[in-house]
């Protein structure tokens, strides 16, 4: 890592904001994942057809109501 990035970690850790460095890192490591993860998902749902999943999220809904079951 560049000394930077560990002077800001020391920051941390010396703040109690986290124990140790490798807490902080794998901290970090975790935010970037889920965020990719999150952006890899905003990705594949823009490739869908508003229209045709639209559609099929109200298949049956125009059906009958009596003939839904009770609850």
């Amino acid at each position: 890592l560049d000394e930077q990035y560990i002077d800001q970690l020391d920051r941390f850790v010396n703040e109690r904001i986290f124990q140790n460095r490798s807490q902080a890192i794998q901290k970090a490591v975790e935010e970037k994942l889920a965020r990719m993860k999150r952006t890899r998902l905003s990705k594949e749902c823009a490739k869908l057809d508003q229209t045709f999943e639209k559609a099929m999220a109200e298949e049956g809904l125009t059906e009958d109501v009596s003939q839904w079951p009770e609850y």
